[in-house]
């Protein structure tokens, strides 16, 4: 590393310790207040380009990196906005689908903090750690310019700082039972919330959805005289066959049927969040029965498409592979897509999360597949205590199925051992899959040399 580059790091690490100072983005005080005085203060540079606004509880983020690669593939130029990040804080704002360097990151936020410290004047709760990044993306897209912005929701959805966008476009993808604390453990509830980022005239696609979400959703749309697609209906995923590497699609789309797309990311959940992803695209510019995308353009936009974190290879011989599920929902996807498409004769999971999480719903999603689990806690000081998860774990796994170790690299080798440790000394179709919360799947990534992307 140069120089230069450390320099950069050292800068963002250090804007960082800033940001860090303010509330966390696990605490909301429920108002577009602060950020509506930003935006107004930088002169709404939110309203210089079309947004596409993506909500929902599992599968935003790799929804957005397809919506992205298909704008992409189709020559515009994208900004894409995301939370969390999974190992440097500037993935979370890319232009022309590259995170913003480090230089950048830094220049944005001294550009906009004078802004920032005049929001905090004016009233009685400054501004959280995410209302200012948000600030941050929306100016580096204007100051770009961007053609469109792919703007992934925070949390929730109506009170969420990115609602200050007009999204032509609003995607809500499956919605479950998540961030109970803020959002509550009624569906229905949390689906209203979610639904707050469909706007007036505005298109929404609805991704699979529970019918208390979906009729939550409808109805949303129909107030406010939103054209509404459903996956399943109007869209979807006509078939799936496993290949090398990830699967082939055949994709009913709003403009016809895409056949043949290779998508290389593991699971039906990433089948699903593809269909969306199409139809979010065709309804941007139009398409419809009389109006389809160019194929081989989006077969070529699929094609390029990565989603780090998400089922990511990060080892062979045994197969590591690390993933960023954090809730049940998401752990009953992975779960899904391990059984069907990799097919180890021997698996184990390492597994760290955070303490606000629903811990056995994770663990008793992921048991089924699993032979043995490595219980660990990554660097957050909001992880949960490992032996807490153990306790959590027992009555799923049992105490001969399980082992702790309160470090995540002592974890990870810990559970390399067990997947080679076999009756008949083979170990071919062993493997380890690290889960449990996305600061865990960062960190592992990292262990593994993987670069931010």
């Amino acid at each position: 590393m140069s120089g230069f580059e450390q320099g950069a790091l050292e800068q963002l690490r250090q804007v960082e310790a800033e940001l860090d100072t303010r509330w966390p983005e696990t605490k909301i005080e429920p108002s577009l207040e602060r950020i509506r005085l930003l935006v107004d203060l930088l002169g709404d540079p939110h309203e210089s380009y079309p947004v596409v606004h993506i909500a929902g509880t599992n599968g935003k983020t790799s929804t957005s990196r397809m919506v992205d690669a298909l704008f992409t593939r189709v020559g515009l130029r994208t900004g894409r906005y995301t939370s969390p990040h999974l190992q440097l804080a500037t993935e979370r704002i890319s232009v022309d689908g590259a995170p913003i360097s480090p230089e950048r990151y830094v220049e944005v936020y001294r550009d906009i903090e004078p802004y920032v410290s005049m929001v905090d004047s004016r009233g009685d709760v400054p501004m959280s750690k995410f209302e200012v990044l948000t600030g941050m993306a929306f100016a580096a897209f204007a100051d770009a310019p961007v053609d469109v912005a792919v703007v992934e929701v925070g949390l929730g959805g109506s009170w969420d700082a990115t609602n200050v966008v007009d999204g032509r476009i609003a995607v809500v993808t499956p919605v479950g039972i998540d961030h109970v604390e803020y959002l509550g453990g009624d569906l229905a509830g949390i689906a209203a919330e979610k639904a707050g980022i469909v706007k007036p005239g505005s298109i929404a696609l609805l991704g699979p959805q529970q019918p208390a979400a979906e009729q939550v959703l409808l109805q949303r749309c129909a107030e406010v005289e939103a054209t509404v697609a459903r996956q399943g209906v109007e869209f979807g995923v006509l078939n799936r066959d496993v290949a090398v590497g990830g699967q082939v699609l055949r994709l009913q789309g709003l403009g016809g049927v895409y056949d043949e797309i290779f998508l290389p990311l593991h699971g039906a959940h990433q089948a699903d969040n593809a269909a969306l992803a199409l139809a979010a695209v065709e309804a941007f510019f139009g398409a419809g029965a009389q109006r389809q995308l160019d194929v081989e353009a989006v077969r070529e936009a699929f094609a390029s498409v990565t989603s780090p974190g998400r089922l990511e290879r990060v080892r062979s011989a045994p197969t590591v592979l690390v993933d960023a599920a954090h809730n049940p929902h998401g752990a009953a996807a992975l779960a899904k897509a391990l059984d069907e498409e990799f097919g180890f004769r021997k698996l184990v999971a390492v597994v760290g999360v955070m303490g606000d999480k629903d811990a056995a719903g994770i663990l008793s999603a992921l048991e089924p597949v699993v032979n043995e689990v490595v219980l660990t806690a990554n660097s957050s000081p909001r992880a949960m205590d490992p032996d807490l998860l153990a306790g959590e774990a027992i009555p799923i796994f049992g105490e001969d199925r399980m082992v702790v170790q309160p470090h995540l690299v002592d974890a990870v080798e810990e559970a390399i051992r067990l997947a080679e440790e076999t009756d008949d000394g083979v170990v071919s179709g062993a493997g380890v899959v690290v889960t449990g919360s996305v600061v865990t799947a960062g960190e592992a990534r990292a262990l593994f040399g993987k670069e931010p992307s």
